[in-house]
């Protein structure tokens, strides 16, 4: 064992991930991390005091992974209507590609974050947020009549669901959800538009 390596949170996680890969979740344990970093698992728990933090560390890296494109067409400039229907594409892509590129994986990391409820609550409040800031920025612009940006982001969020929440990732097969998808969208968008000066 090697106990002179410098050990950080993302190095463990990083190894957690691959292990992960490996060994599946039920088998996958902090021994086994310990052994693919070459240390104690002691060493593990002084980043991570139980299997349960590790876990949970693990699926916020991962929600956090998903967040960083989406948070950058937030908070980008712009008119507002584009940037939103650029949102919730993205979004619905994201969790699409993970399904695709790697469905072992995807399947390991929603058991992880149905672990992490606190995790996934956190991460959904952002997104809503970041929804409620493009919103906001539609009023600002008076492409927007929205008299309560938090409560239409929810419904936004809420009313996508079936095409971006995991539950659903079983049927993200059918050759119709493309046309599905726009129409919803087309739909949303539309009930957002403020409407026009005379």
């Amino acid at each position: 064992m090697n106990e002179t390596v410098v050990l950080t949170p993302e190095r463990i996680l990083e190894v957690t991930e691959d292990v992960l890969r490996r060994y599946g979740l039920a088998k996958a344990t902090v021994v086994d991390v310990a052994r693919a970093l070459d240390v104690s698992h002691g060493s593990v728990y002084r980043h991570f005091p139980s299997k349960a933090s590790l876990r949970e560390a693990v699926a916020k890296r991962w929600l956090d992974r998903t967040n960083a494109p989406l948070l950058k067409i937030a908070e980008a400039s712009g008119p507002a209507p584009a940037r939103l229907e650029r949102w919730l594409r993205t979004m619905i892509a994201i969790k699409h590609k993970k399904v695709c590129d790697d469905p072992e994986m995807f399947a390991t990391y929603l058991a992880l974050a149905q672990e992490a409820c606190k995790v996934v609550k956190a991460h959904k409040d952002g997104l809503v947020d970041q929804i409620a800031h493009i919103l906001s920025d539609g009023v600002k612009q008076g492409a927007y009549q929205v008299a309560d940006v938090k409560a239409s982001a929810r419904a936004l969020f809420d009313a996508t669901s079936r095409f971006h929440h995991p539950a659903h990732a079983e049927e993200w097969n059918d050759p119709a959800l493309p046309a599905r998808i726009d129409a919803l969208l087309a739909l949303l968008l539309q009930s957002l538009e403020a409407p026009p000066k005379r």
